[in-house]
């Protein structure tokens, strides 16, 4: 059975390449124009897995996907990092000369900035979806309109890239999650290293994150990531989300849990999966 996979935006984005990465290309997509979309999707079963963003090297964190991972607390089983490479991309009878428009997220344009610089004469104009964006330009019939995206969407629906490679920075990945409604009984088997994601909230007094902290460090446990964001109902206080490297399974994690779990109001195990080995270009 061909398995089904909801991302956000619309086909050729780049959510798309993370989707094969992480599950191969034998699949159902469910484009969604939301985040919260794709993890409704997911909740509500209409789909066996989801793809989300949730961190860019040069963007920094989807913090919107930070917060719906606790809202609906579906498990990470999976992660990748998907190489981004922005291209001008045009109708098939465009010219880079008279492209006097490029449409694209506002997040890809901010990472094309040097780009429109040096073309000034193309004024750069916010769009919902990179994508989405390859599509609105075929849709219509203005030549001197282009999109800003990856060359899989302009093979997608047909365009034709006018220049690539546009983005400021070649050292430009974001970092994808594998979304599933049940975790599997079991650690991911294999020899590649296990990372698991928690959120948790301390008390609100001196010293409470930095104690939370030697949970871990006490049994050198490695910490890869901490992210905060508020903590609804209680102005100014906030939730950590926090990755390491290994598993519950394993007897330093488990106690560094189990002292967490002493000094927290809130814990929870969003996920242990395989720690992306290279990225996917």
């Amino acid at each position: 059975m061909r398995k089904t996979v909801a991302f956000q935006g619309a086909r050729g984005a780049f959510s798309e390449q993370a989707c094969q990465a992480l599950l191969g290309e034998d699949l159902i997509y469910r484009p969604c124009d939301r985040f919260v979309d794709v993890f409704a999707a997911l909740a509500a079963g209409r789909v066996r897995h989801a793809v989300v963003p949730i961190e860019n090297t040069l963007a920094g964190s989807v913090y919107e996907n930070y917060d719906h991972l606790l809202a609906y607390r579906l498990p990470i089983i999976g992660e990748t990092s998907v190489r981004i490479v922005h291209n001008l991309i045009g109708r098939p009878e465009a010219k880079l000369s008279k492209i006097r428009r490029a449409i694209s997220h506002p997040v890809a344009l901010g990472q094309c900035l040097s780009f429109a610089r040096k073309h000034s004469k193309i004024v750069t104009e916010s769009h919902y979806d990179t994508g989405g964006s390859v599509k609105t330009v075929m849709e219509g019939d203005d030549p001197a309109l282009a999109a800003i995206a990856s060359a899989a969407a302009a093979e997608y629906y047909g365009a034709k890239v006018l220049k690539a490679g546009i983005e400021d920075d070649p050292e430009n990945y974001t970092r994808f999650f594998l979304l599933a409604r049940r975790a599997p009984k079991r650690p991911p088997a294999g020899d590649e290293a296990l990372k698991t994601s928690i959120v948790f909230a301390v008390r609100n007094q001196a010293g409470a994150l930095f104690k939370a902290m030697s949970a871990f460090a006490l049994r050198d446990v490695n910490l890869l990531k901490i992210q905060s964001r508020p903590l609804k109902g209680r102005p100014f206080e906030y939730l950590f989300y926090l990755d390491f490297v290994g598993s519950p399974s394993e007897t330093a994690c488990r106690n560094a849990l189990s002292h967490l779990a002493e000094m927290t109001e809130l814990l929870v195990v969003l996920g242990t999966y395989r720690r992306a080995s290279e990225t996917t270009r």
